[in-house]
Order: structure tokens, then sequence, then C-alpha cells
């Protein structure tokens, strides 16, 4: 451990930054790094020890909610709830200004409340919504801008596997993570659906005509496509919020309540079931790997003092949390634009996180605050993920459309952002209430 210090620190953290940007998967870049740090100062027991530190960090109930969250998304993407729940929204938003365009925003704000993950969100949205658009005068630069923008509202927007990650990587609760969630995702997805009013007054022929206004007897029928997901929610975040279940027991619940709609709607098949699992099977195998290295490079530093040094690095500069935080707001803004979102956040936690956390920070703010900044990374170029993901379902025209459509929505973010560093209560409100 003798010689190393915030220099070396420094430099690991680059060195890994840079093997991110060439295209290697984070979780081997990760493992390497904490392998190579103690390999030059620690020897052979922490290098023996990296067997264990992956069993420990795999053997979590609390993680055990990811492969289940994921398959839940699984099930009712394939099981034809979120063609009716689109549905239903149209009919009560279409007459708005902008019409269908709040329908996307409310679509991946209900999807969001059951799925726990953005891409998701983004691929079930906008292959559900870019059809309704095809013979309408909509512009196409908002239409997929309301798609991808309103797709990050999957991991702010309790269940959030982001959230699930970030709480066992930090030993933070993850109920009262969805509970802090729950104002901010409601208030984005206002804030997306009042910038998408006031661009469509502004310029009416952005949006077309409004959709009809249907008697209320067909509206009030209407809300029977909404029943599944909001059942759902209420099912899985209920249970979490009344204190009958843990989060990984919710997300097992919710899986069994998603199995059996799918038998409703008549769309279950064993072909289908398994192209669930094997989905499941490989999105969770990618997290697990990139989680179990992150914990090992945690206890190499720990081990090398790197948390300690760093807080009273932090501390010795006398700049105040709020300092702090505004230039962690410009590095992970900056950082957006190259890194993948969940590259981002663990590659980052094991290093920012105890500063923070010496300043005073509350880590459940502060998961918010990051999840946010992951929200801001999916629509940031050239890396943003949520934009390749609505061009690769449109099939045609220029990923350039998608970016100037969601510029308005990126530019509410980062309101949303400031707001709550300026007004810590927007997050910390809700778990205070009912935790406390």
């Amino acid at each position: 451990m003798s010689g190393f210090g915030i220099a070396q620190a420094a430099i690991g953290f680059v060195l890994m930054l840079a093997l991110m940007f060439t295209g290697l998967h984070i979780g081997v870049v990760m493992g390497a790094i904490a392998l190579l740090g103690a390999d030059l100062y620690l020897g052979g027991p922490v290098i023996n020890a990296i067997g264990t530190q992956f069993w420990g960090a795999t053997d979590s109930f609390t993680l055990l909610a990811v492969p289940l969250f994921v398959l839940l998304g699984e099930l009712l993407v394939r099981g034809g709830a979120t063609d009716r729940m689109y549905k239903a929204l149209s009919v009560w938003l279409g007459p708005l200004p902008g019409g269908l365009l709040h329908t996307n925003i409310g679509a991946c704000a209900l999807f969001a409340a059951v799925s726990g993950s953005s891409v998701a969100t983004a691929a079930t949205i906008g292959t559900v919504a870019l059809p309704t658009f095809e013979d309408r005068r909509y512009d196409p630069r908002l239409v997929l801008g309301t798609i991808a923008a309103g797709s990050t509202l999957g991991i702010l927007i309790p269940p959030s596997i982001n959230m699930i990650i970030y709480g066992a990587m930090t030993n933070t609760s993850v109920g009262q993570l969805y509970a802090a969630g729950v104002v901010p995702g409601l208030l984005l997805t206002a804030m997306f659906m009042a910038m998408t009013a006031v661009v469509c007054l502004w310029k009416p022929a952005l949006a077309g005509a409004p959709e009809p206004r249907l008697p209320l007897g067909e509206r009030l029928r209407a809300l029977g496509g909404l029943a599944a997901p909001v059942s759902l929610f209420v099912v899985v975040m209920g249970s979490i919020y009344a204190g009958w279940a843990t989060p990984t027991e919710s997300a097992a619940v919710g899986v069994v309540f998603a199995f059996l709609l799918s038998m409703f709607y008549g769309r279950f098949k064993l072909s289908m079931l398994h192209a669930c699992f094997e989905t499941t099977v490989t999105v969770t195998s990618m997290i697990v790997l990139i989680v179990a290295a992150a914990f090992y490079l945690n206890f190499v530093l720990g081990i090398l003092g790197v948390p300690q040094a760093l807080s009273s690095f932090v501390t010795s500069l006398g700049v105040g949390p709020i300092g702090i935080l505004f230039v962690l707001f410009v590095f992970y803004l900056i950082l957006g634009c190259f890194l993948e979102t969940l590259s981002m956040m663990v590659g980052t936690i094991p290093i920012v996180f105890p500063i923070v956390v010496a300043l005073g920070v509350d880590p459940v703010w502060f998961g918010i605050f990051l999840v946010i900044m992951c929200e801001i990374a999916l629509i940031t170029p050239p890396v943003g993920m949520n934009l390749y993901v609505v061009q690769g379902i449109r099939r045609g025209g220029s990923v350039g459309q998608v970016i100037q459509g969601t510029l308005p929505f990126l530019g509410v973010m980062i309101l949303l952002t400031l707001l709550l560093i300026a007004f810590p209560g927007i997050a910390l409100w809700l778990p205070g209430m009912m935790f406390d």
C-alpha cells in the first residue's frame, strides 16, 4: 500500500475510462484495473480474493430483483399489454395541444412504472407508437424526440434496475430509492408534456390536427386498457411501500402477475416464454458481470485507502457540497457523451460516492441525481443508447432527426437536475414521509 496516493488513483481512473472508450466490456475493464492495482501495490492475497469477492457480490438477495424485473418487462412486451395501454392513453391525451405526442410520453411513463429499463421502454413504446404516426402530419423530429426522451423515464420512475444496482453497491435502501424517484419522475413527465404543449402551441403545424375528443362513455370504456399496467404497478410498488414485501419479493409477484396477463390476453406460447427467458439470461449475465467486477474494484480501492484519501483531499479544498455537486454535474454531462449509462454509473461510484458522503450529501438523494444524469446520457450524442434504439425501430432517415427532436427535452432534464440540486426535498420528501 505504500507509495499509493491520489496521483496513482487518478492515473488508474483515466486508464479505466480510456479502456472503456475503446469498446472493451466494462466488467472486463474494471476487473483488469482492480487486478493491476492489487498486483502493483498489494500482492497475492488480495489477488486471490477475487473469487470470494465475486461470489459475495453475486450472492445477493437484492440483486436477485434484476433478472425478475427484466423478465417482467419481457412478459409485458410480448404479452400484449402495451398495445392496449397505448390505445387507451391516446383516447385521453390525444385532444391536448400536441395530440399523440403526449400519448408517447404518457405511455413511456406508464410502461416505465412496471419495466425498470429505459432501453426496453424505448424499444417497446417505439414499436407500438411509430406505426400510429405514419398517416398523420406530425413532425417526425418531435415524434422521435418524445419517444427517445420519454423512455428515459424507465430508470427514474420505480421500479428501476439502475436503482437496484446503485443500492447494492452503496448499501442504500432500494425501497427509499424507489420512493425518492416517484416525485422527480412525475415532475419530469409533466415537464416533458408541458414542453410538448408549448412547442405545439408555438408552431401548431408540428403536431398536425388535434385528435377528436370522443364521448365520455367511450373514453371511460377505453380505460380498461390501462387496467393491466396500473394493477401491476399497484401490486409491485404497493407491496414495497406497505412493507409487505422487499423489492425482490415484489418483483417475483410482478412476474407471476405478468405471466397471468399474457395468458389472459391469449399471447402465451412456449416460444414466447423461451424468448423471454433467453433475453433475461443475456441481460442479467451482462449486468452481473459488471456488478461483480465493480465490487472487487471497490474491495481493492478500500484496502488501498483511496476513498479516505479522496475524501480528505476534497475536504481540504474547502469547497462546499453545492460546489462539488455542480462539478459532478458537468463531469457526468461530459462523461455521458462517451460512455454507456451503466458503465458511467458503476465505473464512477467507487470513486465519487465516498466523496459526496464525506461532504454530508444524502446517499438516497445522490442516487436520484446519478440516475437523472444517466437519463441525460441516454439521449446525449454520440453514444446515447435511446437515440439508436429509436432510430433502429424507425428503419430509415437519419439519426440526426432523433437528436434534433430530443434537444428541447434535454434542456428540460438539465433544468430538473438544477432544481434537484437547489431543492433536495423534491427527491427526499416522499421517502422522509414514508420511512422516517
